[in-house]
């Protein structure tokens, strides 16, 4: 009842006067029956925006973080995500984390829309990361299609960190249902699940335009945070700081392998992140000197996209070794 009144009487009208946000695909949406609203994770806000303008009710898998708040904050924090359809998602793992998937799993059985973000944290930089594959574990235990959201601009409405929202408009696409009913009955294969969380995740990509890294955004945030605090402790102690591990952690994951959207294969194609095949080494044809050209090798996986494989050695680097010169006669 309050998450209605909110939606449409008092917050909605709202928001979308000032937001001004704008949709395609909403026909992709199911009328009625349960389904799975995996999206890219921007900002904040995505988690509010997004169930606005989808006409049904849409249940979110929330971090627990936002449930257990301290202090007026805290408290006014839970209130909100209480009251807007979202549940507490405990990602430490291990039996926690599987609890928290059950309950994903009571509401899909119920006929309802659960919210998900695959990453499952906000992306630090704006591009997308590698996807986790609960994702997927709870799509194939519920047997239920999959609709990719890609959240355009929500990272410019309110950026991590910020927490009053800047007034520009944003953009919501919902892509066309996926479905994963080949896999039924394969939910604890770790193979099926990465296939099928990489097929989701390039969907995403696709709708999003965003800049594919072969990493977890909670592993790139880690490193940064561990950089934050060199820096902090090398200003304290008057000399330059240093990462950890001696590298500079954002390079580390500019370096990540990335894929771009216009490149890439299309949807259906099962192969694997970020994986890399050693080329062929090109060879001599005995007797005749001449090269065979060497076969550049595709690189394929078990994850579900495709990149591209390393290139080939040049051909004219092999050069044949001639024979060993016969030893000179022995001067008299």
């Amino acid at each position: 009842m309050i998450y209605w009144v909110l939606k449409k009487i008092f917050l909605g009208p709202v928001l979308k006067i000032l937001f001004r946000p704008w949709t395609k695909g909403l026909d992709n949406l199911p009328a009625d029956g349960p389904a799975v609203l995996a999206s890219n994770h921007l900002s904040f806000s995505d988690s509010i925006f997004m169930p606005l303008m989808v006409p049904r009710p849409v249940v979110f898998l929330a971090k627990s973080d936002y449930f257990t708040g301290r202090g007026l904050k805290g408290r006014l924090t839970a209130a909100f995500f209480k009251l807007t359809n979202q549940l507490p998602m405990d990602r430490s793992g291990g039996k926690a984390s599987a609890n928290s998937l059950q309950t994903g799993v009571e509401v899909l059985n119920g006929g309802g829309l659960l919210g998900i973000y695959p990453e499952g944290t906000r992306s630090p930089d704006g591009r997308l990361y590698r996807g986790k594959v609960g994702v997927a574990k709870l799509v194939l235990t519920a047997n239920v299609p999959v609709i990719p959201v890609a959240m355009i601009g929500t990272d410019r409405v309110q950026p991590i960190g910020k927490r009053i929202p800047n007034i520009r408009r944003l953009g919501i696409i919902f892509g066309e249902p996926l479905d994963f009913s080949r896999y039924q009955g394969l939910q604890d294969d770790r193979f099926v699940q990465r296939s099928v969380t990489d097929e989701i995740m390039y969907e995403l990509m696709r709708l999003s335009g965003q800049e594919y890294v072969d990493s977890y955004a909670s592993t790139v945030k880690e490193k940064i945070a561990a950089e934050k605090a060199g820096k902090a402790a090398g200003a304290k102690a008057g000399k330059a700081p240093e990462s950890p591990d001696g590298s500079d952690a954002a390079k580390k994951a500019a370096d990540a392998v990335r894929v771009d959207p216009t490149t890439a294969v299309p949807p259906g194609t099962v192969t694997v992140i970020g994986a890399k095949v050693e080329p062929k080494r090109p060879c001599l044809e005995p007797g005749d000197g001449t090269e065979e050209d060497g076969a550049v090798a595709d690189a394929t996986a078990s994850d579900g996209m495709a990149l591209d494989g390393p290139a080939a050695d040049d051909p004219a680097e092999v050069k044949a070794v001639p024979d060993e010169a016969p030893p000179e006669a022995a001067q008299p």
